[in-house]
């Protein structure tokens, strides 16, 4: 065999390629990122996920492990919630980590997580920062919203319509002066207390099944537009429920993480797919 080793794994359908590469070594080239996760030519993925020992990477972090986040266009992304949980949950399997509480380097900084028995995980998430207000516009028709900084930015509207009749099948509109990197565009219905619903357009990707950022952005938003910053909610995405818990200055995010696939990739495809 002697190919490049990989795994598919998804939260919620929020779904990634791992690159187990503990000494930094693989030359992981936007063009090779779009390429795995391009849904005909490659494996298909949002984004890719490095297994790297932080040391590796001179990354700053208590942890052992660092998860070098790709989006599937390529480009670099601070963090991914969903992607935290599939990567704490293949070390756990690989022997790389133990159960229970240890920590994953984020380029957001540290994340504590949680593997339960069970193999769903908890991730604590940091602060979830309201920044202010700004609009989105989709197929035409304006969305005001709350900015959110989890790490990464967002942006979340509250939705009277069901999100579900949204078209987010092309890039969203937004204002560039505010969010000059770009910004991941959640849409939310309440249920009822405690419960939300969510649909998302990611920064990089496009709309995918599921966003833990955007989720705990999400929540904090909700919160924050009814007079609070402390409480607990669930989360149902097109992929999935997951559950978040905001306060002052922290978050958790917890919910499912599933390894559906191992294999090589060709040597000569990883080369071809370099330029």
């Amino acid at each position: 065999m002697g190919g490049i080793e990989f795994l598919k794994g998804h939260g919620t359908q929020n779904d990634f390629v791992l690159l187990p590469d503990p000494a930094g070594r693989l030359e992981l080239t936007e063009a090779r990122v779009a390429a795995l996760c391009d849904r005909r030519r490659g494996l298909g993925a949002d984004g890719v996920l490095r297994v790297v020992r932080a040391a590796a990477l001179d990354e700053p972090s208590a942890g052992e492990w660092f998860m070098d986040y790709r989006n599937a266009d390529g480009s670099i992304a601070e963090m991914c919630g969903n992607g935290v949980r599939v990567f704490a949950r293949y070390l756990v399997d690989a022997g790389l980590a133990a159960d229970g509480e240890f920590v994953v380097g984020t380029r957001a900084g540290d994340r504590p997580v949680v593997v339960h028995p069970d193999r769903s995980v908890t991730v604590h998430m940091g602060p979830a920062t309201i920044t202010g207000t700004s609009v989105t516009v989709v197929a035409g028709r304006p969305f005001s919203g709350v900015a959110v900084d989890v790490g990464n930015p967002h942006l979340v509207s509250l939705l009277d319509d069901d999100v579900a009749e949204l078209d987010l099948r092309d890039q969203p509109d937004f204002d560039h002066d505010v969010f000059p990197h770009g910004v991941n565009l959640e849409f939310i219905n309440y249920l009822g207390e405690g419960a939300l619903r969510m649909r998302v357009h990611e920064r990089g990707v496009g709309e995918t099944r599921a966003c833990g950022t955007g989720t705990v952005a999400a929540v904090a938003a909700a919160f924050h537009l009814a007079g609070t910053d402390t409480g607990k909610s669930t989360v149902d995405l097109p992929g999935g429920r997951v559950e978040v818990t905001v306060s002052r200055g922290a978050s958790t995010l917890s919910g499912p993480a599933e390894i559906v696939a191992r294999g090589e990739l060709d040597e000569a495809w990883w080369a071809a797919a370099g330029s």
